[in-house]
């Protein structure tokens, strides 16, 4: 599925959108896909606490200034985020990562949080910062690009199911952290 995903995206990115960073979301605006500067850390910040309460777990969300800045622009980054704008505004943010997979032996890219502020959402911000992802993709030769969202978000669902993702049904996601973690670290 991923590598058609990939191949849909990437001809999308081929033979609809415009060439460089700009994508055009309507004929009255553009939307601006670029990556993200230390000066948009106030607003990935924000994203993130809106995404979080969004997703109803705003306690979760404990995000310093200082670990964003850290983990986005520290001497070896390991995490990545592309911006959307229009008009100067900045409109969203795409917080991504590598994977791996042993099975195709090559990297993948996994999508670790895609928000697009209300005002900006259905104007095609979010599919922009898709298609950059997925030409982030071909262009490195990586087979994947994936990503989580929570069963009851519908609304996402319904813009994934629109490009022509489908869920990994038959696979369960678990997570050891917290005391759990710190107890399988100490056996």
């Amino acid at each position: 599925f991923f590598e058609f995903l990939l191949a849909h995206f990437a001809h999308m990115a081929q033979t609809d959108a415009p060439p460089a960073a700009a994508l055009s979301s309507n004929s009255s605006s553009s939307v601006i896909i670029r990556d993200a500067e230390r000066k948009d850390l106030p607003h990935i910040l924000q994203f993130v606490k809106d995404l979080a309460e969004y997703e109803k777990a705003p306690e979760e969300a404990v995000l310093t200034p200082q670990d964003l800045e850290q983990s986005l622009f520290g001497p070896a980054p390991q995490v990545y985020c592309l911006i959307s704008e229009e008009g100067g505004t900045v409109t969203g943010m795409a917080v991504w990562h590598l994977n791996y997979s042993t099975w195709k032996g090559k990297h993948g890219i996994y999508l670790e949080d895609l928000f697009v502020s209300p005002p900006y959402r259905k104007r095609g911000h979010g599919k922009a910062l898709l298609v950059r992802l997925a030409r982030i993709c071909v262009e490195r030769g990586y087979p994947r690009l994936q990503w989580w969202v929570l069963d009851w978000n519908q609304p996402a669902i319904d813009f994934y199911h629109s490009l022509g993702a489908v869920g990994m049904d038959e696979w369960t996601t678990f997570r050891v952290s917290g005391d759990a973690l710190t107890r399988l670290a100490a056996q």
